[in-house]
């Protein structure tokens, strides 16, 4: 079975944000989060990740209400952790109607790994 090229679709997916991602990406953008670099639709491991900080091996992935029990999801969080990323999910909504606490828990998890 052939595997599309991630770098391609990454470029597709950074065209076509969603709101959520695009709110999130205004906050983590310019090193504006404690100092820490992120790409947005970072490929890794053949997946494309919402966003990456490849300093803190943190993978940050918004889901819609699509993501509720997924198996795929369970499968690519595998694959990017086997990659040596930790993954924080966070729910679409979460991010556009609590923005702050969104950003409470990556900067957490990024003080986590700076720690380690």
């Amino acid at each position: 079975m052939k595997h599309k090229r991630p770098t391609p679709i990454a470029r597709k997916l950074r065209r076509a944000s969603t709101e959520a991602e695009t709110r999130l990406w205004h906050h983590l953008r310019n090193r504006q989060l404690l100092g820490f670099k992120f790409r947005r639709q970072a490929p890794i491991a053949r997946h494309v990740a919402d966003f990456a900080c490849e300093q803190a091996r943190l993978v940050v992935e918004l889901d819609g209400g699509q993501h509720a029990d997924n198996a795929a999801d369970a499968a690519r969080t595998a694959a990017i952790e086997a990659a040596g990323y930790h993954v924080l999910r966070c729910w679409n909504h979460d991010v556009l109607a609590n923005t702050d606490a969104v950003l409470e828990e990556i900067a957490r998890m990024l003080r986590l790994s700076s720690n380690a």
